[in-house]
This record gives C-alpha cells, sequence and structure tokens, in this order.
C-alpha cells in the first residue's frame, strides 16, 4: 500500500518548521528582500530550532532525518520567504557530498561545524562565467603542488558565495572532474560580485574568486576523476529540496489569493464566486498537490537509494513551473493591488521565476527527461 500521510515524526518537524516560518521569516521578508540581504541572526535562531541541522546524521550533532521529511521542512521554511530559506539550505548543500565521497576525517571535520550553526555558512560551487548548465565545460583548474592543489578560476551565481565559510568547489584536473572542500580563508581566495537579483533577494548571490588559492590535498572529495560523480549523486538529492522550496512559494501565493477572493467584492458578491476567479483558484490548488506529490515521489527515491535523477527532473521542472504559473495567477486575482509592494504576492512571483533557473533550468530539466526517454542519462546536467 502506499501511504501518503506523514509520520507523526514527520508531522511534528513539518509543524516546527512552519511556525519558525511564521515566526521568524514571514514578518521580515518584506524589509530583508528590499535589503537585499538576510539578517546576522538568523543562522543562529534557526540553529536553536534544530533548521541547520536536521539532514546531518545524529552521530555528527544532527537530526538525521530522510530526504522526505527535508523537502517537508524546505516547503515550509519556502512558504515563510524563499530567500531566506535558501540561506539555510545551501549551508545544507555539501552534507550529501561529505556523506557520500567525504573521508572520516573530513566529516568529522566539517559535519559538527555545520550542524552546530554558530554563524558558518556552506555552499557548493559550479557555476562559472561560460559554463552553466553544461557541467562539462566547467574550466576553472586544480593543479598538483606536492600536498596541495593550486586552484585557478572563477564561480559566480553562489548561494551564500562569497560569504560562507566552506564551498564545495569543482575544478579540472587536466582532462577529469574533481571537488575540492575550499575554506574562505585558503590563501588565494577572495570574494567576487555580490549580484542584485530579480527575487530570492533575501539571499546572497556571489561569486568566488580563486587566484592560485592553495587547498590542502586531503580536502579533495574523493578521487580526482569523481568530480562528475560527485556532481550527479548531488543534483539527485538537491533537486527534489530546490523543488520544495518552490511548492512552498506556490502555496503561499495560492492561500493568500484565495482568502483575497474570499473577501473581496466586486459587483455585490466576493470575487471567488465568479468563475473567472474560482477557475483560476481551482488550477491553482491542483496544481500545488501534484508538484508536491512528484516532490515526494522524487525524494521517496533518494531515500530508498535508487536512480532519482528522472524523477528528480520531474519534480524540478514541474514545481517551478507551477510556482511562476500560480504567483502570476495569484498577481491577477488581486488585480491593481497585486502588482503593488502592499501585498506580497509581486515578491512570490519574482521568487518563483528563480525557482525556473536555478538548480538546472527548467529547459535543462526536460532535457534530462528526453536523455533518459532515449535510454541514457542526463550525465551532462548541471546547474543553472
Amino acid at each position: 500500500m502506499i501511504s501518503f500521510e506523514p509520520t507523526a515524526e514527520q508531522r511534528d518537524l513539518q509543524r516546527l518548521a512552519h511556525e519558525f516560518a511564521e515566526r521568524e521569516l514571514r514578518p521580515v521578508a518584506a524589509e530583508w528582500d528590499e535589503r537585499e540581504a538576510y539578517p546576522p541572526d538568523l543562522l543562529a535562531k534557526a540553529a536553536q530550532a534544530g533548521l541547520t541541522a536536521y539532514a546531518i546524521p545524529a552521530e555528527y550533532g544532527g537530526g538525521g532525518v530522510d530526504a522526505v521529511t527535508s523537502a517537508l521542512i524546505a516547503e515550509e521554511l519556502s512558504w515563510g520567504c524563499a530567500g531566506l530559506a535558501s540561506t539555510l539550505q545551501a549551508t545544507m548543500f555539501p552534507v550529501r557530498p561529505l556523506l557520500r565521497f567525504g573521508t572520516k576525517a573530513q566529516r568529522a571535520r566539517y559535519l559538527p561545524l555545520l550542524a552546530r550553526g554558530e554563524g558558518t555558512l556552506a555552499a557548493i560551487a559550479f557555476t562559472e562565467p561560460h559554463a552553466g548548465s553544461d557541467v562539462g565545460a566547467i574550466s576553472a583548474e586544480a593543479k598538483r603542488d606536492g600536498d596541495e592543489y593550486v586552484l585557478t578560476g572563477e564561480k559566480v551565481y553562489i548561494t551564500n558565495g562569497g560569504i560562507a565559510d566552506v564551498t564545495v568547489v569543482f575544478a579540472k584536473t587536466g582532462d577529469e572532474l574533481a571537488a575540492f572542500l575550499v575554506e574562505r580563508g585558503d590563501p588565494g581566495v577572495a570574494a567576487g560580485r555580490v549580484e542584485r537579483k530579480l527575487g530570492l533577494r533575501a539571499s546572497q548571490t556571489g561569486s568566488v574568486l580563486l587566484d592560485s588559492a592553495r587547498v590542502p590535498a586531503d580536502r579533495r572529495l574523493g578521487d580526482e576523476g569523481q568530480g562528475f560523480e560527485v556532481a550527479l549523486d548531488f543534483f539527485q538529492a538537491s533537486r527534489p529540496q530546490v523543488a520544495a522550496g518552490a511548492v512552498g512559494v506556490a502555496r503561499a501565493a495560492f492561500e493568500y489569493a484565495t482568502a483575497y477572493a474570499r473577501e473581496r467584492e466586486a459587483f455585490g458578491r466576493p470575487i471567488l464566486s465568479r468563475q473567472g476567479v474560482g477557475f483560476k483558484l481551482a488550477d491553482m490548488a491542483m496544481l500545488v498537490e501534484a508538484a508536491r506529490l512528484l516532490v515526494w515521489r522524487a525524494a521517496s527515491a533518494v531515500d530508498a537509494g535508487d536512480d532519482a535523477g528522472l524523477l528528480g527532473s520531474y519534480a524540478k521542472a514541474f514545481a517551478a513551473d507551477a510556482a511562476m504559473r500560480i504567483t502570476t495567477d495569484a498577481v491577477q486575482v488581486l488585480g491593481g493591488a497585486g502588482i503593488m509592494r502592499d501585498h506580497p504576492v509581486e515578491k512570490w512571483m519574482r521568487d518563483a521565476k528563480v525557482f525556473q533557473v536555478v538548480e538546472g533550468t527548467s529547459e535543462i530539466q526536460r532535457h534530462i527527461v528526453a536523455t533518459y526517454l532515449r535510454g541514457g542519462h542526463g550525465d551532462r546536467q548541471g546547474r543553472g
């Protein structure tokens, strides 16, 4: 029998995340979106609530929850504010690579640090000025020099880029791709440009400059030729989580538009009773539910250890596109009020657009699906 009901423990964690989002994220979302920054005390508050460590195994000080539970949490946090939530979620990005490819010493060093949440931010860096969705086009170089690697190149469009204490960086070692744990204080590592974005503005997106940066050889993740494997494994796990964030934004817009349509009257009746509005809201409700189920299906494949690449692309593309349609329609339901900053739907529409681009564009997800349909795998998939 297939169950669509979260367990009691999952419900408790979902409630915890929702209450945190309602208390700490919703009230300040507009302010920090406008300031294009995140609150300096956010990480500490999230750590106190256990929301910086839920994906880290208990032996390293985390909650040790599975991918489905992580998706429930991600949806609630993005319901509060996707920009603020992305700062927290990006700090969880190195967890999967460390667990799957890290040495015992690497896991012992970094996972407890991330679990404590004492001001520690993390990131993962694929994209370059001329290499986004095509990971194979990465040009950053890593050359072995004794007990160190010398990294040269530029990584762009990184969530937490320039402020992360540790970043998983992908670079070429000759013809092979490798992943490295780069710390902010490493010689030759510098923060670059901070981007100004359409949406998710409360999170920092920046670049990292690698100017003959010296990284100890024992901070390489896996073997020199395992970079693609590390990347593909990461995307299988990350895309359902990013899709869950899109569901959170979509749900927020749907709920707000529905409440507005119940109260707003036109020609003597609530506009929800008008077919033009009622049908829009009906479609929005169906899309939220369908997107969430695709997220759960993909996350459950990750938990089962199955190939989740296809399901992750289903979830990512569908949820992002659904969020864009739902938030756009939410603006339309509110009419003139919808384009005013007094209402949050215009922010949610801007946030939704970002979900169609990051972690592999919606077009790239369709390319991956088509590759699976041809009997192959999306092994050159990347992160937009």
